[in-house]
């Protein structure tokens, strides 16, 4: 079985880190666990110390708060493993699907695994505000990429270490999403990459229960598709020594 990379960036989740992490201990499979802190000013801070001498677990604090896409960046300059993953710290997405997220990955059939929370199947309700607006994004990233993607903004994206490892990637916050696809999407139109989707479940958070992104960053998320997809040439988006 190859090992599998999870990095998950954290801001301030003291009511949910402790609950993720003994989800993603449990999970049958070998793995190390990269939690990247992005500056938390709670108490998330204090319960990750008492996790850095645990094996298969490390622990990254960021000097100050920079944003989700950096903090994501971070975990994949560390990671170590054959298969890289994305679990946000919320638990809005399960972790106990990780094993069916990867699978593609595993038996050589996918390089970039996309888990898609819009496909057919049980789901908790959400704001109309979010679904319109995933949707919306995913839609225009989809014209300007030529894609056929269900949910460009999922978190669940996993990828051969290769890969992620082997592009350029600089935004911050939540652009990282539309920017790894605008960049994956370049390698699958030149037929070097075969990426997939699988249907997940999903929880969504309210805002008064520490959901983060706003509006301001669905502006930025139209942007940094226009930008990724229109305005970056491959040699900005792809490492010389990217391996396919």
């Amino acid at each position: 079985m190859p090992l599998l990379s999870i990095v998950i960036p954290a801001y301030n989740e003291e009511a949910t880190i402790e609950g993720l992490l003994a989800r993603v201990e449990a999970l049958p499979l070998d793995k190390e666990v990269l939690i990247v802190d992005d500056g938390s000013t709670d108490g998330t801070r204090a319960i990750l110390d008492r996790y850095v001498e645990r094996p298969g677990l490390r622990v990254f604090y960021q000097p100050k708060n920079r944003g989700k896409g950096a903090a994501i960046r971070r975990g994949f300059i560390e990671a170590r493993g054959d298969i890289v993953v994305v679990q946000d710290a919320d638990l809005e997405y399960d972790p106990s699907e990780l094993p069916r997220l990867i699978a593609p990955i595993v038996d050589g059939r996918a390089d970039v695994v996309y888990g898609a929370r819009f496909l057919p199947g049980e789901r908790r309700v959400n704001q109309l505000f979010h679904t319109v607006g995933n949707r919306g994004l995913t839609l225009f990233s989809n014209l300007l990429s030529g894609l056929d993607l269900n949910d460009m903004e999922t978190c669940y994206k996993a990828f051969r270490r290769e890969v992620i490892q082997g592009l350029y990637l600089e935004s911050e916050r939540f652009g990282i999403e539309p920017e790894m696809t605008a960049k994956i999407a370049k390698l699958v139109r030149g037929r070097r990459l075969r990426l997939f989707e699988m249907p997940i479940s999903y929880e969504p958070r309210w805002y008064d229960e520490g959901k983060k992104i706003g509006w301001k960053d669905g502006v930025q998320a139209v942007w940094s598709i226009m930008k990724f997809n229109l305005l970056t040439s491959d040699e900005a988006s792809f490492r010389d020594d990217l391996v396919i």
